[in-house]
């Protein structure tokens, strides 16, 4: 998941003066002691939670953060990893990539975390990816989809950055898959032109849809926050497309959904992962959203044993509520980091560093994973449909 994506040069002049003046960034919700970062001898494992807790996407973070604290949990209760409790130090970035800058400097500089798990969406994690390098800390996003998380600009590896989702060109991909399966000849493309995330949905489908001969019929933009879509919906009606790709957030979308059913577009209407949100549901109407498909992580609908049981415990742990991906992803951050941790032998970074590149085939809920050369899983996606304003499983896409 991208959101708010700018591109943050921190020199090494001003990240050091920052460092050394650094007060605070974000609101931290639980705290540990200062003092060397935890080595091989600590008592526990500091884990840094940096995540969208309040702000425009709020939703994403909380989600992410509720799946960390589960898998938290089961693992304490067992023994830890390597003998060892998990400390969760939480900070909210407040949905603003300069928060996560300073939350990820006050995390390695004060709290000597030994990882961090966050933020949700892409650009709040490259924010934080200079910082991981300089200080040799492993920085997990469970959802920031974005390949520039894990790739710099010039072709780079960010050595300490990983990721638990896959890639924005691979949910484009399915998505104009999914389209042909359905006997789809036509479609219209309709994204948030200031979000690379969109973006790059949109250049995956149209590449891949065309290249399989469908038409693109009409390709237009909103920009986020807009609310009114009417105009721009008319101008895409006119030109008879059978399906419609949205890849955005589910603010904008959930108004798009809605004003796009009140003008008679009755066409399946599909998204990315972005959309998955109970607001969602909230913004559009349950009515609204049948006939709409998302790319997304996984599905709680899933038969597969392993999810089950991870459904059940969630629902144990938070009142009866379902996990959506976001839960899915936090939950999964923390055992593909424990399993680094168990392969290393040890708390240290650069060991842990090179099992996680290392990982193959880890069953873990969203999918089976295996790290490749940057940094990117290679795992399944689930393509899920809304029925009555409930996602429901529709099928697994294997890469």
């Amino acid at each position: 998941m991208k959101k708010g994506f700018s591109k943050l040069l921190i020199t090494t002049t001003l990240f050091a003066g920052i460092l050394a003046g650094c007060s605070g960034g974000g609101q931290e919700t639980a705290t540990s002691g200062g003092g060397d970062k935890a080595g091989s001898d600590a008592e526990v494992i500091k884990i840094g939670v940096n995540m969208e807790l309040s702000g425009q996407v709020a939703s994403y973070g909380q989600s992410n953060t509720e799946g960390v604290e589960l898998a938290v949990e089961e693992i304490n209760a067992a023994g830890g990893i390597n003998g060892k409790r998990i400390e969760l130090i939480k900070v909210d970035n407040k949905s603003d990539a300069a928060e996560a800058t300073n939350a990820a400097i006050k995390l390695t500089s004060q709290n000597k975390v030994n990882a961090i798990i966050g933020a949700s969406t892409s650009g709040n994690t490259v924010a934080q990816a200079q910082i991981a390098n300089d200080t040799q800390t492993v920085l997990i996003t469970p959802s920031g989809t974005s390949p520039t998380v894990t790739v710099k600009d010039d072709g780079s590896v960010n050595e300490f950055v990983f990721r638990t989702s896959f890639i924005d060109p691979f949910q484009g991909t399915v998505a104009a898959n999914f389209a042909n399966e359905l006997g789809v000849k036509n479609a219209a493309i309709f994204a948030d032109n200031a979000s690379d995330y969109a973006k790059g949905l949109a250049a995956s489908f149209k590449e891949t849809f065309e290249a399989a001969g469908g038409t693109i019929v009409a390709e237009e933009a909103y920009v986020a926050k807009d609310t009114d879509f009417r105009s721009t919906l008319t101008r895409i009606k006119s030109k008879n497309p059978e399906f419609i790709f949205i890849p955005g957030y589910y603010e904008e979308v959930g108004l798009i959904i809605k004003q796009a059913r009140e003008m008679g577009i009755t066409i399946p209407l599909m998204g990315g992962d972005g959309w998955d949100s109970p607001k969602l549901v909230e913004l559009a109407g349950a009515e609204a959203l049948n006939n709409t498909f998302i790319t997304n992580h996984y599905s709680a609908e899933d038969p597969d044993q392993k999810i089950q049981d991870f459904v059940t415990k969630f629902k144990e742990k938070y009142n009866g509520k379902s996990p959506d991906a976001f839960n899915g992803l936090g939950y999964d951050s923390v055992y593909l980091l424990k399993a680094a941790i168990e392969s290393a032998g040890s708390l240290d970074p650069v060991a842990v560093k090179d099992a996680l590149a290392a990982t193959k085939d880890l069953a873990l809920v969203t999918g089976s994973v295996t790290i490749d050369e940057n940094h990117h899983p290679i795992k399944a996606t689930t393509v899920v449909e809304y029925v009555d304003g409930k996602q429901t499983f529709k099928t697994k896409v294997n890469p």
